[in-house]
């Protein structure tokens, strides 16, 4: 139906029940950002947040999670240059879409993931567009205007996506820094 806001995902001809407010959706794009987690660790952390009970074809509950989080969207997506971090850009994603929503959505004690991403969707001008539209130009090997490299010199921490990196790229690091420190002498 149009306009409906799904509280619950079909699998399999059975109707089960999800958590649909955005911390929920938030909690699990957190785990797919985590580098320490598998593959495999992903999927659980999707399937317990999202269902309040999981379905026994998992593949299939799998696939409608990602059409809801995607926002009933069942386009493939083209694997574009990362511009955003749900975590790293926290403040200023919430500054903006309370800008759109008119309110503090934190304080919300629920709200759909819909009703957010369409706020999320709806953000204008302010740092959230300027840090995305900077981030943008840079991937794609674009000139920046002088307005924007001024942002970019003034606001270098806010624009500059952090790796995340896993223990195991830390450590590894940390041994060639010694080794290297080591070679010369120091």
């Amino acid at each position: 139906m149009i306009g409906c806001l799904p509280k619950s995902l079909e699998v399999d001809g059975v109707s089960y029940l999800i958590r649909s407010d955005f911390r929920t959706v938030l909690l699990i794009i957190q785990a797919f950002n985590d580098a320490e987690l598998s593959d495999f660790e992903k999927s659980v952390v999707c399937l317990e947040c999202l269902y309040e009970e999981i379905p026994d074809n998992v593949e299939v509950a799998l696939e409608k999670a990602v059409w809801f989080i995607d926002g009933g969207s069942l386009e493939k997506k083209q694997s574009q240059a990362k511009v955003y971090d749900w975590e790293q850009d926290e403040s200023i994603i919430f500054s903006a879409i309370n800008k759109v929503a008119g309110f503090e959505t934190r304080e919300k004690e629920y709200m759909h993931w819909w009703t957010f991403l369409g706020y999320f969707c709806e953000i204008g001008e302010g740092a959230f567009s300027s840090a995305v539209s900077i981030r943008s130009k840079i991937a794609k090997g674009k000139k920046l205007e002088k307005y924007e490299k001024d942002f970019l010199k003034e606001n270098k921490e806010l624009i500059t996506l952090k790796e995340k990196k896993t223990p195991e790229q830390i450590a590894d690091e940390e041994y060639d820094n010694k080794i290297l420190k080591e070679l010369l002498g120091q």
